[in-house]
């Protein structure tokens, strides 16, 4: 193996300067060349030997001006873990392995824990100082605890805001002010109340959820009322059984086809947080409600392509596994069996005659499982009651 002789050092620091630092980042430091970081990561080392200048904003502005020091020694500044909702894996995704080492300090969420004495593999733990407060719908829950880095003072207040539109006024709150250094400072309050007007940054929330608002279940077939629609919805017991068809892995890509409110594609993407999918809608409005459906349930990675099937299909990244709720037709089904590759799991399903004749053959040709699903509510007959039946849908799913 190569010795390495990394150009990059990434130096994780903390609030209290070069007290908190180890003998690695400073040998690192007195070494450089050139030293880059925030404005405030600078600052905590007002004794650098070399030339230092502020990474930009927006922070991919800095990725050029620093490979551009490739052969000299450097040091990139960063809070706490570069690796844990740090800058670390976007810079070194431009470098080969041998050209950079990380020497991280404690982060926020484990200096968070320390303090409030949480078990930290117990806890959710988000970076939330640029992404929606919507990703953090999935785990409200009742007990349920969490940290969450935020971006200021301000972020922290409608965070609280956000918690008390989502029914969960009485969860307590712990803001956690510059932690590690001579700033800190904790103080603890709850949704409904949250008021604090001088919060000092670097700022975290550690939250304890409590109140009556509705939780996501962890289970496929969420209520349908969780999605806006416009009765273009794949029903909830269908859905159920058609995330089990399905089968989503984690770090696997879905199309979903002929989206419709997205429910499917959306709850393919709240199984696990490295899973993808591609929503494939032909009326806009619907596309829109799909984006809007998949924000409101923090999974706004889902990314919805409006267009008409097959010919939007085109050059896109080829799935693992294709749903197909709309849409349906020979024609799709030859395109989808002579583009993608062996081993993509299809998932169909028909509520017409023509499209269960369209399964009936397919499935005739090329194998797989048929099944019918009849379900029926009780439903008001005068005084009594009796069943009232749904249309039956025939699903169809096969692994290439």
């Amino acid at each position: 193996m190569a010795e390495r002789n990394p150009w990059l050092t990434i130096v994780g620091i903390g609030e209290d300067g070069p007290a908190g630092l180890s003998a690695a980042s400073h040998d690192a430091i007195a070494r450089a060349d050139w030293v880059t970081g925030a404005a405030r990561h600078l600052a905590l080392l007002p004794d650098l030997p070399a030339a230092a200048t502020p990474w930009p904003v927006p922070f991919a502005d800095g990725i050029a001006p620093l490979l551009a020091r490739r052969g000299s020694h450097v040091v990139m500044l960063v809070s706490g873990d570069p690796f844990w909702f740090g800058a670390g894996s976007v810079v070194t995704r431009h470098l080969s392995p041998d050209e950079w080492v990380a020497h991280p300090a404690p982060s926020t969420f484990t200096l968070a824990a320390a303090r409030l004495g949480w078990v930290i593999e117990g806890t959710v733990c988000l970076g939330l100082h640029a992404a929606p407060f919507e990703r953090l719908r999935r785990h409200l829950a009742p007990s349920v605890r969490a940290i969450v880095l935020v971006r200021d003072g301000a972020a922290v207040a409608a965070l609280a805001r956000y918690l008390v539109d989502c029914g969960f006024a009485e969860s307590a709150l712990w803001v956690l002010e510059a932690l590690g250094g001579p700033r800190e400072r904790i103080r603890e309050t709850d949704a409904a109340s949250c008021d604090f007007a001088d919060i000092l940054h670097p700022v975290a929330v550690a939250l304890e959820v409590s109140g009556g608002g509705p939780a996501l279940t962890t289970a496929s077939g969420l209520a349908d009322d969780w999605f806006a629609h416009d009765g273009q919805i794949t029903k909830r017991p269908v859905r159920a059984l058609t995330l089990s068809a399905l089968a989503p892995r984690p770090g696997e890509l879905l199309w979903d086809i002929g989206a419709g409110s997205g429910s499917v594609a959306i709850e393919w993407l709240l199984a696990h947080p490295a899973t993808q999918a591609l929503a494939f809608e032909a009326d806009p409005t619907r596309t829109e409600r799909a984006r809007d459906n998949a924000a409101a349930l923090g999974v706004d990675r889902l990314r919805v392509v409006e267009g008409r099937v097959p010919a939007v299909l085109e050059g896109q990244p080829l799935p693992n596994a294709v749903f197909i709720g709309g849409g349906l037709s020979d024609a799709l089904l030859e395109w989808l069996g002579t583009t993608l590759p062996r081993g993509t799991r299809l998932v169909a399903n028909a509520v017409t005659l023509e499209s269960e004749a369209v399964l009936a053959r397919w499935h005739n040709d090329r194998g797989g499982n048929l099944l019918r699903i009849e379900l029926a509510d009780a439903a008001p007959i005068g005084t009594r009651r009796g069943w009232r039946s749904h249309y039956p849908i025939v699903q169809w799913s096969v692994t290439l």
